[in-house]
Formats: C-alpha cells, sequence, structure tokens
C-alpha cells in the first residue's frame, strides 16, 4: 500500500491553518523562512507567485507530501502594501486605503516531488469605506494591523470598513480556499 498523501503547509500563519482546518483539508505545518523583499520594478502579481514558489521550494519534503505555499499582499494603484513596519507605516496605509478600492492578491504554489504542479494568483477587489483620523488610530493603537499586509484584517476591527468585494472572501483572509482545492484535486492530491 503506498503512503498516505500529506499537505504540508508552508507557513506559521494562523489564519491560513484556520482557513484549510475549516474547510476540512487535513495538513502539518513546515513554515519557510525566506527574504520576502520585492525585486525592483517587480509587478505585484510577479511578486506573490515568486514569493509562493520560494516558500514550497524552501521546505524539505518526502515523496508523499504535497506542499502548498501562499503569499498575500495588498495592493493599491499598483503598488504593494506588505505588513507596515511601524505604527506610522500603518496609519500610512489605512490612511491610503480608506474611501477606496484596492486588490488582494494571493499567489499559491503546490510542489511535488520537487516539482511545481500548480502555481496561480487569486485576486479578490475591497471597496473601503471612509475612516476618521481617530478611528484609524484607535485600530492601529489595537495592534491588529501589524502583521497583516495592507495593514488590516478583514476577519477583525477592519470588517466594519469593508463596504463589499468582488472574489474570493478567504483570499482576503491570506489563502484563496476553493482555488486551492481545485488545485488539489487536479494535482491528484487524494482528501
Amino acid at each position: 500500500m503506498p503512503p498516505k498523501q500529506v499537505l504540508v503547509l508552508a507557513s506559521r500563519s494562523p489564519r491560513r491553518a484556520e482557513l484549510l482546518t475549516t474547510a476540512g483539508i487535513p495538513f502539518i505545518v513546515r513554515a519557510a523562512d525566506i527574504d520576502e523583499t520585492p525585486l525592483p520594478n517587480e509587478p505585484p502579481r510577479d511578486y506573490v507567485l515568486r514569493m509562493a514558489e520560494e516558500k514550497a521550494r524552501a521546505v524539505n519534503c518526502l515523496d508523499s507530501e504535497t506542499v502548498l505555499a501562499a503569499d498575500t499582499t495588498v495592493v493599491l494603484a499598483n503598488a504593494i502594501l506588505g505588513k507596515p513596519l511601524n505604527f506610522a507605516d500603518a496609519t500610512r496605509m489605512l490612511a491610503s486605503l480608506a474611501g477606496r478600492c484596492h486588490h488582494v492578491l494571493t499567489g499559491i504554489c503546490l510542489m511535488q516531488r520537487e516539482k511545481c504542479v500548480a502555481r496561480e494568483v487569486a485576486s479578490t477587489a475591497v471597496w473601503f469605506g471612509k475612516i476618521s483620523a481617530r478611528e484609524i488610530h484607535e485600530y492601529v493603537a489595537s495592534g491588529e494591523p501589524m502583521d497583516k499586509a495592507g495593514a488590516y484584517a478583514i476577519q477583525g476591527l477592519a470588517a466594519r470598513w469593508i463596504e463589499r468585494i468582488d472574489g474570493e472572501y478567504s483570499n482576503v483572509v491570506g489563502l484563496p480556499v476553493s482555488l486551492v482545492y481545485y488545485h488539489l484535486l487536479q494535482s491528484g492530491f487524494a482528501l
């Protein structure tokens, strides 16, 4: 009998783990540590795909394991808004998002036996309502934005400013679950 297939999540993100668990997709965690600095003039789509693949390749795996890696970023006017560096950076990002539409991009990569079997980008448009300077200050002071791309968590306190989205909600949280599920099935991974 062949060994049971195992999905390895190459991320320490509790949000990605929760999304997979909620969707009933079993996995283990073996996080990758890589330099996540964008290359000069790197387009956002290329950036998230490169990050996902680099994370997947950084994880050592057995033949029976499939690695899932992902990278999520917020894009406003073609500029990447990563995780804020400090309070002032988070404040700047949120002020720039207020009253505007931006996109959340997540690149995913599935690797089997050191071969990339799937690479794709999910995109979700997110419309923020207006946010006062006081609200931004209080939100940043809560600490929630500090480890989030674009300095907000749609599933957290920032939900009050989200007027609408066009695309997959779980993508904005950090992992486009339906896209991952599709590629797992296409790659022959048995759930």
